[in-house]
């Protein structure tokens, strides 16, 4: 126990240096540019200050206004990041009612191996579409393998909201068991609740999508940043580099702050940082949903199995 702890201990020791160096997939070389433009003017009012010699204007008025920045920023990276732990939690809503539709739809579904089969595949489908439909994208290349239905995916490209094709595709098997007597009504209603926790999922990743933050927030604190920074090299005025070294560490920090909330705010946009891994998730859910097909082929669920024949031939005692 003591050596897996210190082995923890030096992997978390050697992460907080790569994480603190890292250039990649962080927001550096999204705001050097304006961090080091901050710091040319600050440069400048350092030099200037150098010939005329003026009165610095003094750390109070920053000081106050630093406090009001400081409130601003964390405001809106919370607002970003409740979006973004809003849409991983939907999709972990997505992943369970995959699972839970495609094992109601085994269970209490007609015992045709073809209905099984593509009732598992479209519930598989939906997360799949999902995914390129919060995306904006049309190209559902993965779908053919897994639908084995080329005229489908096409048909299903062309809709005009893709998930509720999917869904509708799965309401309409659930009504062909119902209608072939195959599916009680009672199972039908449990299965068909699954799914429509599908689409309410899905409208719950529309509504962050289709909803940004509020754009008089962002305009204001942008502006505040701005007149702070410019503020900055004159209250700090002394050595001439002076005034260009602080602009710039004061800038990078607040540049970065702001910049980060614009990463979280679309969580599923595959260009933004520290996106969602939808991918990945969607490659989970199919594998889960197949691995049941195939634990079907494996032990197959007996037609003629019956409760009451299995409890009178367990073994008990009278009485």
């Amino acid at each position: 126990m003591p050596w897996s702890a210190n082995r923890a201990e030096r992997h978390w020791a050697k992460r907080f240096w790569l994480d603190a160096l890292a250039w990649q997939g962080t927001v550096t070389p999204l705001v050097m540019p304006r961090v080091l433009l901050f710091g040319l003017y600050g440069l400048l009012v350092g030099l200037v200050h150098e010939v005329l010699d003026w009165r610095a204007l003094g750390s109070g008025p920053v000081q106050f206004t630093a406090a009001f920045l400081a409130l601003l920023l964390v405001l809106r990276t919370n607002g970003g990041y409740e979006r973004w732990w809003e849409a991983r939690k939907l999709w972990g809503g997505i992943v369970n009612q995959s699972r839970n539709l495609a094992i109601a739809g085994l269970a209490y579904g007609p015992r045709d191996t073809e209905w099984r089969e593509r009732f598992v595949r479209w519930t598989a489908a939906f997360s799949h579409v999902a995914r390129r439909s919060l995306r904006g994208e049309r190209e559902l290349s993965e779908l053919l393998p897994l639908l084995r239905d080329p005229d489908a995916v096409d048909r299903l490209a062309r809709a005009q909201h893709m998930p509720s094709f999917v869904a509708q595709i799965l309401a309409g098997l659930l009504r062909e068991a119902v209608e072939h007597g195959e599916m009680d009504r009672v199972a039908f209603l449990a299965v068909d609740r699954e799914r429509v926790q599908l689409i309410d999922h899905v409208g719950g990743c529309e509504r962050i999508l289709r909803t940004p933050l509020p754009q008089v927030h962002t305009t204001k604190l942008r502006r505040f940043i701005v007149l702070y920074l410019m503020a900055l090299p004159i209250a700090v005025v002394g050595t001439w580099w002076f005034p260009g070294l602080v602009t710039i560490l004061v800038a990078y920090p607040l540049l970065a702050i702001d910049q980060i909330a614009v990463e979280l705010e679309n969580p599923f946009s595959p260009r933004n940082l520290s996106h969602l891994p939808l991918g990945a998730i969607c490659d989970t859910i199919q594998g889960n949903l197949l691995a049941l097909l195939a634990a079907e082929a494996v032990l197959p669920v007996s037609r003629d199995w019956d409760s009451a024949t299995r409890f009178s031939q367990s073994p008990h005692t009278d009485g």
